[in-house]
């Protein structure tokens, strides 16, 4: 009962999915009492900025880990539900499926950045009852229609409307984070240099730099909670938290696409960028190629590729590098497949960084540190939008209730490899 009555400073480090979902839920516990609770987001950029508005947005009850999986995806269905997800941020449910296809090399039929020179797009692969018979034969759904026949080997559902469903990110981030400052949470932009602990009685203050200002500030703080993604390391230094970079394209289709998210293992010609009229990176190609394609509502499609460390963590999310040729080969493989997406327009190239947990355990890290009132919320790698409300819904346990109750998440617990 004391943690819930007395005075509490909370500072939330971090404006992604897990620190904007924290606020939310931190705001609505039955303990927050915003005339002695204050709570603080602080974030060095700006909200979404990270791999939070630049990710796919798949949800999943068949993703990891299992511990926090079934909450968090029924928290996104019942955030949904009471704020009208479906038209603020996209959420729907969807079918998932493995595609094992062949690339096609060819012409790109007078396309300018994969949009069609004269305005007009004509598929020229009809499917005849011969090409639908192969599809049917290869398991493809009648109605994924926007994959090419003639490519396709083998597909398998992985999820259904059950099990599988979809928000646009940077949407439903922000949306968080509106909905927080409703309930009288502050968002600050800001760089933060320094969580005192100094005392030996637990976190006493946290201090950062104005982003727009450059003045330094110190505010009170009684509860902190470390959800700062791949830059967690460089705010908490114990964290073992590191960085990958990933690459993204959206694509807005020749013709609408139905709802399917399509994990891809593609096996590209031996000649592929070489002998066509594709607009190809002139970087080497693999001869099987991953991509992932989430078809989002809008006519939208979004393409991911794998990830690299070639450049290293810069300072804020603002300052992260995309390499072109990285993003020009998501096209090309994704367009290798699909007429829709080749013969459609190329809106986003885009990078970001995932966090990881350096750990045999994984991630994510979510929890006590064993300094009194500093939580740790990162490493939730590709699935952090999945898993953020139920992330948030947690932490605000730890912070009012003094243990998580919601889900059984010992394994999850920071103190194992702190």
């Amino acid at each position: 009962m004391a943690a819930q009555t007395e005075k509490k400073e909370i500072v939330i480090i971090g404006g992604g999915i897990i620190g904007c979902t924290s606020a939310y839920f931190l705001s609505r516990h039955p303990a927050y009492d915003p005339s002695k609770h204050k709570i603080t987001l602080l974030e060095a950029s700006k909200i979404a900025g990270g791999a939070s508005g630049k990710a796919g947005g798949l949800l999943a009850l068949w993703a990891y880990p299992s511990s926090i999986v079934p909450l968090s995806y029924r928290l996104h269905a019942e955030l949904a539900k009471e704020h009208g997800g479906e038209s603020k941020w996209g959420y729907r449910r969807v079918h998932c499926g493995q595609l094992s296809a062949k690339g096609r090399t060819g012409q790109s039929k007078g396309t300018l950045n994969g949009k069609p020179a004269n305005g007009e797009s004509i598929s020229l692969n009809k499917r005849d009852e011969k090409a639908l018979g192969k599809v049917a034969a290869a398991g493809l759904p009648k109605d994924l229609d926007w994959v090419a026949p003639e490519c396709v080997r083998s597909y398998y559902e992985m999820g259904d409307p059950d099990t599988t469903a979809q928000v646009h990110p940077h949407y439903f981030t922000t949306a968080m984070a509106d909905l927080a400052k409703e309930k009288g949470v502050e968002i600050i932009l800001g760089s933060v240099s320094n969580i005192d602990t100094s005392d030996g009685e637990g976190v006493r203050s946290v201090a950062y730099e104005d982003k727009t200002t450059k003045e330094p500030h110190t505010i009170p703080a009684t509860d902190v909670i470390v959800s700062a993604g791949p830059w967690t390391r460089r705010v908490y230094p114990p964290a073992p938290i590191s960085g990958m970079r990933a690459h993204s394209v959206t694509i807005t289709p020749s013709k609408p696409i139905s709802a399917y998210s399509i994990f891809t293992e593609i096996s590209l010609p031996p000649d592929f960028g070489n002998k066509d009229t594709f607009l190809k990176s002139k970087r080497p190609h693999s001869k099987t190629v991953t991509p992932e394609i989430y078809a989002r509502p809008n006519n939208e499609a979004y393409a991911c590729g794998e990830g690299d460390h070639l450049v290293p963590l810069p300072k804020t999310t603002e300052a992260v590098e995309t390499d072109l040729d990285r993003c020009q080969d998501i096209i090309d493989y994704v367009s290798s497949v699909s007429d829709e997406l080749r013969d459609g327009e190329v809106t986003v190239r885009q990078a970001c960084y995932l966090p990881n947990v350096e750990a045999s355990s994984g991630g994510p890290l979510i929890g006590q540190t064993g300094v009194k009132g500093l939580l740790l919320a990162a490493g939730h790698t590709c699935w952090g939008i999945q898993n953020g409300p139920g992330t948030g819904k947690l932490i605000s346990e730890f912070v009012f209730d003094g243990k998580a109750k919601s889900a059984s998440i010992g394994s999850l617990d920071p103190r194992k490899v702190l």
